[in-house]
């Protein structure tokens, strides 16, 4: 095995080095690249981690031809380009947990900074003068924070806000009625939010559902006098109509550490007495920055080294322990899926794996997507399990997986089916030994082999001299049979044999073979 290199192109922790070389990955420390070097240099790499202010976009990938994966030491990938990530193949890791509580404590300070006036209050008493009238702050205590978004910086700001004595009102699509009952919270909807919330605190990523989701609409509705706290993206409030709201007293004042545009160098939120800004400082303790750097490097260290991905964006998660136990099931249907993706001539339409035994317990979201990339892979270059889903889903294929509620005959048992506008083919397969692939079934016949390296696939009907006629045209051509498989649906019935061969058949003598008596496909198959 090649060992892995990678690069960090942004400033963190040296630690994280250390883990790279730790784990015996290679390792260079290049903050501070232009995009132009960055494009020169980012294809010796198999990772890439950064922190925010290296932008991966869609020309970097392109020139990434070795990536497999981008590493961010944080939480926000707005400086990633997931989607063309994803459609190169190359999964995406942040680091949701490490910095969750610096950046709930920094929304909690910023409500108090902007509830009490500090920053205003700082400035004037550095100047020598003694201004306690001018000052009048507003209590924390018994006033009602709304939470948008309660995810695991959310729910650290609520566990914080009921410790302030604080009643807590969140809106979160994915929060259940129990949920919110055992935090202690009320559930309401946007609009509900809105009109109660004394302070209003953000804690969603950017998405385009997010993206402009408190407008001036929104800010017109909220309390008048309310407080409005961002510390997620910048970008999800409409900060031109917030300057109006605070211009005219609606809002009594905001508190950012995120904006639309960053680095903000002007902005129109700037200046305004009733605004406390800080430059993105969110994730910025000592504690937060050396374990995403840490928690970072140990993901691509355990994704290059032993297939467990953590914390992927794009990806299924799976442990070191998970990608060992998938290890065989994963050969098995890699082979099953090549098998099905050689023999189909036509265009597909859908693709199903179906799980019985022990195969049903395990879980399916990296063996379907290996399936699809199997499958596809006989037709289409650049395509691994990352992409696999989205390449499907640009061609319109439908993807579908499903635990078989019967027992079968084996201990486990996997069955990839590929329809296309004219049939639909099923191959089925086990595990021999808990190790050993082995194709069982194939077009409802019942026919055991294991598939590697070079073989022919053969439908036809049963009749006598098959055996006979291949093996002696593979012999007057000088090929080796090394196995010779025949299944059949009944006597004097549809047939197939799978020929296991010591070298790639010709194609003089596969179209040859196609034109022997009760023959009706010749498909040469390779797997690696």
């Amino acid at each position: 095995m090649t060992t892995p290199k990678v690069l960090i192109s942004d400033a963190m922790s040296s630690k994280a080095a250390d883990i790279f070389r730790e784990r015996g990955i290679d390792v260079d420390v290049t903050p501070k690249l232009t995009p132009e070097e960055l494009k020169g240099v980012i294809g010796q790499y198999d990772g890439l981690c950064i922190r925010s202010s290296t932008k991966v976009t869609d020309e970097i990938l392109d020139a990434a031809t070795n990536l497999k994966v981008v590493g961010r030491a944080g939480i926000g990938v707005d400086n990633v380009d997931v989607p063309r990530a994803t459609q190169k193949g190359v999964v995406v890791m942040n680091t949701p947990f490490g910095n969750a509580i610096t950046t709930a404590e920094h929304a909690i300070a910023m409500m108090f900074a902007v509830a009490r006036q500090i920053p205003l209050a700082n400035a004037s008493t550095h100047t020598g003068k003694w201004e306690k009238s001018k000052f009048m702050g507003t209590e924390i205590t018994g006033k009602t924070l709304g939470i948008i978004g309660v995810g695991n910086i959310g729910t650290i700001v609520v566990q914080r806000a009921l410790g302030l004595k604080m009643r807590v009102v969140a809106y979160d699509p994915f929060l259940s009625e129990e949920r919110a009952e055992r935090m202690g919270i009320q559930k309401v909807d946007i609009d509900g939010l809105l009109s109660q919330a004394d302070f209003l605190t953000i804690h969603v990523p950017k998405t385009k559902d997010t993206a402009g989701l408190i407008d001036a609409t929104a800010i017109n509705k909220m309390k008048k006098g309310a407080y409005l706290i961002n510390c997620a993206r910048g970008g999800i409030v409409d900060e031109g109509a917030l300057r109006v709201a605070l211009d005219n007293g609606h809002i009594a004042g905001a508190a950012f550490d995120v904006f639309a545009e960053e680095p903000a160098k002007d902005n129109v939120l700037f200046g305004h007495p009733n605004v406390v800004v800080t430059p993105h400082l969110g994730a910025a303790t000592t504690e937060a920055q050396e374990k995403v750097a840490l928690q970072v490097a140990e993901q691509m260290a355990d994704f290059l080294l032993d297939g467990a991905v953590t914390n992927a964006l794009n990806a299924p998660s799976l442990t070191a322990e998970e990608a060992k136990l998938l290890d065989p099931y994963l050969d098995l249907v890699r082979k099953l899926a090549s098998f099905a993706g050689q023999v189909t001539e036509d265009g597909i339409r859908a693709i199903r794996v179906t799980f019985e035994g022990e195969a049903a317990a395990l879980p399916h979201p990296p063996l379907v997507q290996t399936a699809v990339q199997a499958v596809l892979g006989t037709k289409l270059n650049s395509i691994n399990m990352v992409n696999a889903l989205e390449v499907a889903k640009e061609r319109d294929i439908e993807v579908a997986s499903t635990k078989a509620e019967t027992r079968s005959d084996y201990q486990t048992l996997i069955s990839v089916e590929v329809e296309t506008n004219s049939m639909c083919r099923a191959v089925k397969g086990t595990l021999v030994g808990g190790k050993l692939a082995r194709m069982v079934e194939v077009k409802g016949i019942a026919v055991e082999t294991d598939l590697f390296g070079d073989m022919i696939y053969v439908t036809n009907q049963d009749k006598p001299g098959l055996i006979g006629s291949v093996g002696s045209l593979c012999a007057r051509e000088g090929i080796n049979i090394a196995t010779f498989h025949l299944g059949r649906s009944s006597a004097g019935a549809d047939a197939v044999a799978l020929v296991g061969l010591d070298g790639p058949a010709p194609e003089a003598v596969v179209s040859e073979l196609r034109g022997l008596t009760h023959i009706d496909r010749v498909i040469a198959l390779k797997f690696d």
